[in-house]
């Protein structure tokens, strides 16, 4: 007897669900969307290592480890999916990006664009307690 053959695949992944996600792209995995972001990201990461290296140095390897702890608790508490998107108010006050004026303060919020698509609670808790696979929001791939 033959043993039957099975093609493997992901039910609701990213990959094979093209009609709710669209189209997969390779090049903004492997590329940013701005020459100049990469410099940014590793610039904020050697501040955030200098300013780790000073605490330790003045407060002690403990108060390094406790704002991390910290980061960790606050960076987990999120509204569920819906209509309202979680702003992440006490990160922003810890990290001290309250204080960052980005494109977003002068510009048009992302979220109020016409081209928005509106958040699906249900996919989005599933996500979030994986069952399903894929970005909670399709318009943030």
């Amino acid at each position: 007897m033959e043993s039957q053959k099975k093609i493997a695949h992901e039910i609701g992944g990213v990959k094979n669900d093209a009609l709710r996600f669209g189209l997969h792209g390779v090049k903004s995995d492997i590329i940013g969307s701005h020459p100049l972001e990469s410099s940014y990201e590793s610039e904020k990461k050697s501040k955030e290592e200098l300013k780790r290296t000073v605490i330790a140095h003045a407060y002690g390897t403990a108060l390094p480890l406790k704002m991390d702890m910290d980061r960790q608790i606050l960076s987990r508490f999120q509204r569920p999916p819906g209509p309202i998107p979680s702003s992440m108010l006490g990160l922003e006050v810890y990290t001290g990006a309250v204080d960052d004026f980005g494109f977003e303060d002068y510009l048009n919020d992302p979220r109020d664009s016409e081209t928005f698509k509106p958040v699906d609670f249900h996919h989005g808790m599933e996500v979030r307690l994986g069952i399903s696979k894929g970005p909670v929001n399709p318009s943030f791939m």
